[in-house]
């Protein structure tokens, strides 16, 4: 059974955008979906009246052009069907808006390789995305396996992980996958000499959340496995992933205006620059 039936594929013609594409093509295979792949050309910025707007114009076009004739290779190679758009525009408002026209329920995305300071704030095409579609989004990292089989759970008990989990175990119970359910205790370090009791109380609390979320996915015949972990929130998510070898990590986001939406800084959107492992966003829709 496929959760998502209608998906849409972001491409910029990377190397990353393209394993992106060619992962879920795989997962895709007898699925049934229906998938569209779409290339934004961005707006140009220079002085269209100083330059042969003829050749300009086919220039920019190019390298979008080249990229859907790519991913129309890669999807008969796996047989699976596809239509192919090209936009113009700012990115990551045409991809959400053609998300929304096309009734998708999941949108797909490449991370590119980022230096130190682009990982504490992506900043990316990817990352507003995120912050402003109402859909779910699956970010899938440079040469990552993509699959449904091991995901790693990140909770925090609030209202925006609760549609996570939900979808964390509808995928494991419908794929005979396992969840590994992680919550963190994140405080500042001063707190654990000044309110030591506070902090226990966190994890006591802490406990409860992860303890939920296992003895609901258990009631579905799912395998869970809870862990509650103290530090940095992104760092410990990243590391756990790593550690527990899991194929994909699901997370929540909150929901966020203005421009919190645009300079996110969330443990979500640090978390997708840190792992190498594929993110699932699951967007409550707002």
């Amino acid at each position: 059974m496929s959760i998502y039936s209608k998906i849409l594929v972001a491409i910029d013609g990377s190397l990353t955008s393209l394993h992106a594409l060619e992962e879920f093509f795989k997962l895709a295979q007898n699925e049934g979906n229906r998938i569209t792949v779409v290339s934004v050309i961005p707006p140009y910025i220079g002085d269209l009246a100083l330059v042969a707007v003829g050749d300009i114009i086919a220039a920019i076009k190019k390298p979008w052009e080249e990229a859907l004739k790519k991913a129309q290779e890669l999807a008969d190679k796996h047989k699976v069907l596809i239509k192919t758009v090209c936009e113009e525009g700012e990115p990551y408002e045409r991809i959400i808006d053609l998300a929304q026209a096309e009734n998708c329920d999941l949108i797909v995305m490449g991370r590119r390789g980022l230096k130190r300071l682009e990982r504490v704030l992506l900043g990316s095409v990817t990352a507003r995305v995120i912050g402003y579609s109402p859909i779910d989004v699956l970010v899938v990292t440079k040469d990552t396996f993509v699959g449904w089989q091991r995901i790693l759970l990140a909770t925090d008990g609030s209202k925006y992980s609760e549609p996570a989990t939900r979808r964390a175990i509808d995928l494991a119970s419908s794929y005979g996958g396992e969840i590994k359910v992680i919550s963190v205790v994140d405080v500042p370090p001063e707190f654990y000499a000044e309110s030591p009791k506070t902090v226990d109380e966190l994890i006591t609390k802490t406990k409860g959340y992860v303890e939920a979320v296992k003895r609901n996915a258990e009631g579905v015949g799912v395998s869970t496995e809870s862990f509650v972990r103290e530090g940095e929130s992104y760092k410990v998510i990243a590391d756990m992933a790593e550690q527990l070898k899991v194929n994909i990590i699901v997370m929540g986001s909150h929901g966020r205006t203005g421009l919190e939406r645009l300079l996110m800084g969330s443990v979500t959107e640090k978390v997708i620059g840190h792992t190498d492992r594929a993110v699932l966003v699951v967007k409550s829709g707002f």
